[in-house]
């Protein structure tokens, strides 16, 4: 008999407080996510199981300028590492990862231990408003066979800093 498990990962909103620098005096940026969920997953499929959410940056400002972002994810609630992070049910726990792209090949985190941020430039126009958009890949590895079935979750910090 297969065990199924229901595994979901949340990103929490969390646009840390910033300076903006001379350039971007006048200018304002908010984050928003889509989360990533896993749905159902199998412990005894020999493929990792893969799926998809968004972070969403939106700028306004009354000068034309281009402004930097940097978009970095925290460890998430229940892991000491970016490598696996973990989400929990209760005291059980299960591997995942999160990614900058869709080979998932490199791991999004702070910059820190291997990890790398997502940065972009967006150039502003006279009193405009610009959207940016980047997916956040995340995979559960295969075949952890001795993790219990339960609902499990994390949430992840995503930090904007802007200039």
């Amino acid at each position: 008999m297969k065990k199924l498990l229901s595994a979901g990962a949340a990103l929490l909103l969390l646009a840390l407080p910033q300076t903006a620098s001379a350039v971007c005096l006048l200018c304002s940026c908010t984050v928003s996510t889509t989360a990533v969920a896993f749905g159902t997953y199998d412990p005894l499929s020999a493929s990792p199981h893969d799926s998809a959410g968004n972070v969403h940056v939106s700028c306004t400002t009354t000068l034309g300028l281009l402004v930097t972002l940097t978009i970095s994810l925290d460890k998430g609630g229940y892991s000491s590492s970016f490598s696996p992070r973990k989400m929990a049910s209760g005291a059980n726990r299960l591997n995942y990862d999160l990614y900058t792209d869709a080979a998932h090949t490199i791991v999004w985190g702070d910059g820190s231990g291997g990890t790398q941020t997502v940065t972009d430039s967006l150039t502003l126009s006279l009193l405009g408003a610009v959207t940016w958009d980047h997916a956040v890949y995340g995979r559960i590895p295969a075949s952890q066979t001795t993790v219990p079935p339960g609902s499990y979750a994390d949430t992840v910090i995503v930090t904007l800093t802007y200039n």
